[in-house]
């Protein structure tokens, strides 16, 4: 993403009275006032009044809906690209690399990607994000039919990099639309249902994870990378077609910001640290990416060697549903009255998971230990999500929520870049040893992969006490009480009919 802006922006004209007649993007980088009283969203820009709270909830559902189908397209071509790259090459580094390098790319754009969502439109951002990922994916297919699978399959030659450059660039900028949907939901949804939203939007994902994961494996073993990446340009394109005819017309215009170019890092660290405890905030989320690295280089290879690549795209499917679970659980009871702490402790507990789940080579503890532990994925984020939502003034959200994007995953590539080359080249080989397989055995057992499971069971015991940790420092009891004061205020305010 560069700092080209999508479209002309209205103040670049001056005799057109601020109005450009079928554009949706505009120029918001009106400064707000310093001391100025800020409101979750601005009246001028936001006007709810036009539509009831259950006209506002389809429309956010349609949003929703064409979100889910955005992400199960790039998921689905990526999830695809892991596994075959896998199987062609049975190299951890490869597929370390690959999952690390896009987490990198959504760390470095995230920022970018903010910024744009304050500025611009939420659904102008969404359509000028689906049309990027599209044209992509039309150049990957190209590149797909011109080189020969050898060319793309050798790690030496740049062929390789190239083509999962173009594949991992158009599923980074998809995630622009994902930090729209979370403004969405303080657009569109009273604040009592927010929390709930945000459940919906995890339990979607979920879905999304499913559908990717048996579609990959089957798609890859059956059909093939060339048909796959068929599919997905059918797939995006019709998702684009779709959002073409969603209208959001409470978003009057957007929000007036202090929001600058194309990168506007100052002004999003300026938005994080206005509001007291929201940089510890994302430090918490943060524990749950640091395992999540683990996984992104390793899970995979464990499965693939415990199943062939059909069933272990229907097994981690199964696994999947926990996603969709969770957040279920969380569009049906809420996430209580204190989110932070009930993110806290998904966090323990899912390090807890993470340490036992690979104990011994056994195929129902690998799937139960995966499910159990994607049920508490969204009680994280929907967490993360509501706070920001109750604390942070839309016109700043896009960056905070970007900011926050780009540093919890930037936890993700650190791990995988660290973990893969070191399982591959000296855990791996010393668990697979005589020696290391006597030593591992009584903890381990038996299994081919248990150099995996110990780099689990690290992982998994450092994110249980950095979550019990984090129970104890003096951030975690001021957040909670902003928290509560946030919500207090604005149930009065609503109440009062303000």
């Amino acid at each position: 993403m560069t700092e080209q802006e999508p479209v002309r922006p209205r103040a670049a004209s001056a005799s057109d009275g601020g109005k450009r007649p079928g554009g949706d993007l505009a120029d918001t980088s009106v400064p707000v006032g310093v001391g100025e009283a800020l409101h979750l969203t601005d009246p001028d820009a936001v006007d709810t009044s036009l539509r009831t709270p259950a006209q506002r909830s389809r429309t956010f559902t349609g949003i929703l809906v064409n979100t889910a189908l955005a992400n199960v397209t790039t998921s689905y071509l990526w999830f695809a690209l892991t596994f075959w790259v896998y199987l062609e090459t049975r190299n951890v580094i490869a597929t370390g690399v690959v999952g690390g390098a896009y987490m990198l790319l959504i760390a470095l754009s995230s920022i970018s990607f903010g910024t744009f969502v304050d500025r611009y439109r939420k659904l102008a951002v969404m359509r000028f994000a689906a049309a990027f990922t599209l044209v992509m994916f039309v150049l990957s297919g190209v590149m797909f039919l011109l080189a020969p699978s050898s060319l793309l399959l050798d790690l030496a030659r740049p062929w390789f990099w190239v083509f999962v450059m173009v594949i991992l660039i158009g599923a980074v900028v998809e995630n622009m639309r994902n930090i729209a949907l979370s403004t969405t939901v303080t657009i569109l949804i009273e604040p009592d249902r927010r929390a709930n939203a945000n459940g919906l939007v995890g339990m979607v994902q979920g879905l999304m994870f499913i559908v990717t994961s048996v579609l990959s494996g089957l798609s890859v073993g059956l059909l093939g990378m060339g048909w796959t990446i068929g599919a997905a340009l059918v797939l995006t394109a019709l998702a684009f077609a779709h959002l073409l005819t969603l209208r959001m017309p409470e978003e009057v215009r957007a929000a007036a910001t202090d929001a600058h170019g194309g990168f506007d890092l100052r002004g999003s660290l300026s938005a994080v640290l206005a509001i007291s405890g929201l940089f510890a905030l994302i430090l918490f989320s943060t524990f749950n990416n640091f395992i999540g690295g683990v996984y992104m280089a390793l899970m995979d290879p464990y499965g693939l060697e415990m199943f062939p690549v059909e069933l272990w795209g229907i097994f981690s499917a199964v696994g999947f549903t926990g996603i969709l679970v969770g957040g279920a659980l969380i569009g049906k009871f809420g996430l209580g009255a204190n989110p932070l702490r009930t993110l806290l402790a998904a966090v323990v507990l899912m390090g807890v998971l993470g340490a036992v789940f690979t104990l011994r080579e056994w195929a129902w503890l690998y799937i139960a230990g995966i499910w159990a532990y994607l049920v508490l994925v969204p009680f994280v984020e929907a967490a993360e999500q509501t706070v920001i939502q109750q604390v942070v003034p839309l016109q700043r959200q896009g960056r905070v929520f970007g900011f926050a994007m780009a540093f919890e995953s930037a936890a993700s590539p650190v791990t995988a870049f660290l973990i893969a080359p070191i399982a591959q080249f000296w855990i791996i080989p010393y668990a697979r040893s005589a020696d290391g397989a006597a030593r591992l055995a009584p903890l381990l057992g038996e299994g081919t992969s248990r150099g995996i499971a110990l780099v689990f069971l690290i992982a998994g015991t450092i994110m249980v006490v950095a979550a019990l940790l984090a129970f104890l420092t003096p951030v975690y009891r001021r957040i909670s009480a902003s928290y509560a004061q946030a919500a207090a205020a604005e149930a009065k305010a609503a109440a009062n009919g303000s």
